[in-house]
């Protein structure tokens, strides 16, 4: 009885195979860039109205070319008791937490509304962004790197 004959297996693999990348921490960090439109001062008559509503716009910038999920809080207010001396607290009115998707180099405009019951110095920049790319299983999206603070002079007229 013949033995069959014996067949050399030989596995490759194309050298030039892509491996996909997991984005650094660093890189995650910089997937929104965020930037806050708002008057420079604004006069508000408080002998007239008490509440004081300033229009603000959030504008976010997908700076990746992929989809990604993006989570924005309102809610969050300085803890260190200077920020409050220096700067005063104020409210954002309306919804306090956004969740929405931006495609690859998309810019989204957010419109939001800040209320002040005094006149002083403001510091806007309180809203936490937080993305995460859409294919990635995460439970946790990345904090965005903040930008410099967003100060506001309301005056009474």
């Amino acid at each position: 009885q013949e033995l069959p004959e014996t067949v050399l297996l030989k596995f490759f693999r194309p050298e030039n195979t892509p491996v996909p990348a997991r984005p650094t921490p660093e890189q995650l960090s910089n997937l929104i860039k965020t930037s806050l439109h708002y008057p420079e001062s604004f006069n508000h008559s408080f002998h007239q109205n008490s509440l004081c509503l300033v229009p603000v716009t959030l504008l976010l910038s997908n700076c990746s070319q992929a989809v990604v999920d993006v989570m924005i809080d309102l809610r969050h207010k300085p803890t260190s008791s200077e920020a409050l001396e220096i700067h005063g607290s104020f409210t954002w009115l309306g919804q306090t937490q956004y969740k929405l998707q931006l495609k690859g180099q998309e810019v989204y405009s957010l419109q939001l509304k800040a209320c002040f019951v005094h006149t002083g110095v403001y510091n806007l920049g309180t809203p936490r962004v937080f993305a995460k790319l859409v294919d990635q299983v995460t439970l946790f999206e990345t904090s965005q790197q903040n930008s410099m603070p967003a100060l506001i002079i309301i005056n009474n007229i």
